[in-house]
This record gives C-alpha cells, sequence and structure tokens, in this order.
C-alpha cells in the first residue's frame, strides 16, 4: 500500500508540473514584470503569469514563522531539502501549494520565478546530495522563509543545489529584491548561479537578461510624445495622432517585444504621489500585457473553459508591505496586508484565490 501511495503521489506531481506550463510547447509561458517608484519613496512590484492551457489551481498561501517544508526531488518525491520560515511570507502557488510563483515576506524581501525555456540549465540530480537540493519551482518559497536582503540569499544559494522538478520540463529565472530597493535577476545556466544586478526593474522570459537588456539600444528611437511635423521633399509628413514618438514599438506577445514595450511603458509613466496610486498605475500598466486565450494555438484546438492565457495579475508594495492581486476570473483587486498578520500566530493557509470562476457583472439600479 505504501508504495501504491508514492506512485499516485508521484503521478499527481507528474500532472502537476506540466500544468504549470512548463512543457507544453504550443502554450503561453508568459510573465511580464515592471517596477514603479512613488513621490513618497515606494518602490511597487508588479508581475502577470500566463498560462494558456487550463486552470493553474492558484492559491494565496499565508506561512508563519516556524513552518516547515520539505522540497520535492526528481521523481516526485518530497524528501530533499527541508527548510524552516524565519520570516512570514504571503504569496501565490500555482497547482501546488509549494509552488509559489510570487511573494513577499514580513522582512520585506520579494521573490518570483519567471519561464526561462531553452537557455536555463540546473545542476544534474545526485541522491547523495539530496538532503540539500532544492526543487526549482519552490525556489521561492525557501528566499522569502529564510532570507531578508538580495545578499543573503546570494550567500545561502551556494549551499544548495537547485535541480528541475521534472526533467521534461522548462527552466525558470527569477526577479528578486529588497526593502532597499535592490533587485536582481538570477539565472541558472550550466548549474551555475547568475546574479544580474535589475536597476531597470524589468523582466519576461527567454532569452536571457543581458540579451534582453543589449535588444533595447534597437530602439534607440522611441520616446514618449508625439513626432514634429517635417518637410519630405515638397510634402509634409505629419503623425496621423497621440502617440508617434512610439511608433515601431513591437506589439506582439513574445518575451523580447513584451521586454521593450513594458520597458517604454514604465519608463514614460508619471510618477504617482503614493504607493496605492503606484499600485494602481501598475495594474493599468500590465492590463497592455494580458494574453488572450487562442493565438498561441495553431491547431485550433483552444481550451473554452478559460477566458484568458493571463490567470493572475500581482502588485506588492515593497515599502507598504501590502500584497495585492487580480485574476482573469475577477478584475477586482484584492490585497493583503502583511502589517496586520501576527506571523508568529497566525495558522497557515492556501486559499483559492477565485471562489466563482466567472467575472462578476454588478447591475446598475436605476430608481
Amino acid at each position: 500500500m505504501r508504495n501504491v501511495n508514492k506512485i499516485i503521489k508521484g503521478m499527481v506531481f507528474g500532472l502537476a508540473v506540466t500544468a504549470v506550463g512548463l512543457c507544453v510547447p504550443h502554450t503561453a509561458e508568459a510573465c511580464t514584470g515592471i517596477t514603479l517608484k512613488s513621490q513618497d519613496g515606494a518602490t511597487v512590484l508588479a508581475r502577470t503569469i500566463e498560462w494558456g492551457g487550463s486552470y493553474l489551481n492558484s492559491r494565496y498561501v499565508v506561512v508563519p514563522r516556524g513552518y516547515v517544508q520539505q522540497s520535492y526531488v526528481p521523481g516526485g518525491q518530497k524528501n530533499g531539502l527541508k527548510f524552516t520560515a524565519a520570516y512570514g511570507y504571503v504569496g501565490i502557488a500555482v497547482e501546488l501549494e509549494d509552488f509559489v510563483a510570487d511573494g513577499l515576506n514580513e522582512a520585506g524581501l520579494a521573490a518570483g520565478l519567471f519561464y526561462f525555456p531553452h537557455y536555463g540549465s540546473y545542476e544534474a540530480y545526485g541522491e547523495g546530495q539530496r538532503e540539500s537540493t532544492l526543487s526549482d519551482l519552490q525556489l521561492v518559497p525557501w528566499m522569502l522563509s529564510r532570507f531578508k536582503t538580495v545578499d543573503e540569499v546570494k550567500e545561502a544559494l551556494g549551499k544548495v543545489h537547485v535541480v528541475s522538478s521534472d526533467p521534461r520540463a522548462s527552466t525558470v529565472h527569477w526577479r528578486i529584491a529588497d526593502a532597499s530597493g535592490r533587485q536582481v535577476v538570477l539565472e541558472i545556466v550550466g548549474g551555475i548561479p547568475h546574479f544580474y544586478e535589475n536597476e531597470l526593474g524589468v523582466l519576461t522570459n527567454s532569452p536571457g537578461f543581458e540579451w534582453q537588456m543589449t535588444n533595447l539600444n534597437n530602439y534607440v528611437n522611441l520616446y514618449a510624445g508625439g513626432a514634429e511635423a517635417k518637410p519630405f521633399g515638397k510634402v509634409k509628413l505629419a503623425a496621423f495622432g497621440a502617440g508617434s514618438g512610439f511608433l515601431g514599438i513591437p506589439g506582439d506577445v513574445t518575451p523580447p517585444s513584451r521586454f521593450v514595450r513594458a520597458a517604454f511603458y514604465q519608463t514614460s509613466s508619471p510618477m504617482q504621489a503614493t504607493a496605492r496610486k503606484t499600485v494602481l498605475q501598475a495594474f493599468q500598466i500590465l492590463n497592455n500585457f494580458d494574453i488572450p486565450v487562442g493565438i498561441e494555438f495553431a491547431d485550433a484546438k483552444v481550451p473554452v473553459d478559460i477566458p484568458s492565457a493571463t490567470q493572475w495579475t500581482s502588485a506588492t508594495d515593497m515599502t507598504g508591505l501590502v500584497f495585492y492581486y487580480r485574476t482573469m476570473y475577477n478584475s477586482e483587486i484584492r490585497s493583503i496586508d502583511l502589517k496586520a498578520i501576527d506571523f508568529a500566530r497566525v495558522k497557515y493557509r492556501s486559499v483559492a484565490i477565485d471562489d466563482v470562476k466567472e467575472q462578476p457583472i454588478v447591475p446598475v439600479i436605476l430608481n
């Protein structure tokens, strides 16, 4: 019976990894991240997460101090690195409650994973390193539960072995930021961690972060505002309307194009007075990155039970310690204030982010 249970758990684990969107080549595996500052000194990180194949069973989790977690290892056994939360945190998990994709801890450390297919490569798993082995899809909860600064993460990462949750799966890379405002991108290539300072604060997917930053130079001609009318031989050319300074910005949903578009939308947006207004602005900007279901399916096998490939969008007020999110089923913005949680006493909880999988419509009552 024990062996049967192990087999069942392994099957469930494998299906969950697949459903996260890591190993189906014709389905959107997209994430877009931006960073905004407010006039009162707040830093807001925001991002989308996409998966167009099926519902990700996303849940918000509240993790108290002292909560013990253990990593999966390849094959689905949950007997890898064991770690205890020194800091409480809040985040959103996908498929399995252990797979936290984005979150914030009470010390002001934020972390999130972004799909990174074809470019990352982790260590090969060795049974002799099992107790120090950490699944890539559990790196976020490990960071949130253990550390408060980017430097602490960098130092500790050399003591663990990050491996793929499933050999068939895509790799991911990570965005990590702390209360000082510092933000880095972590990419593991050839089993070696590489940290890149992310002063721009934008992240999407493949290729690597350095390539994406270099590619921005191809768009040096773009600027906010409108192009002035200019003579063109014996005629005069003038813009059709506002925004002609952005003429030529890529509009497709590939990661390089989304990186460029996010960078220009972010840098051209006016700085808001408060963190709250900045959070609302971040959600507004990320409206432009919602991916409709269907465009990535060449064989017309389009799922009909989900309204968007962009399953949820989150924003993190790093200064005020508030985590916000909305979903493809409910565009109402919800918030979790970490300052209002006593992480020494709160119980662990894992709650579906949508009670009803349909966008509510509120009728206007006319008297």
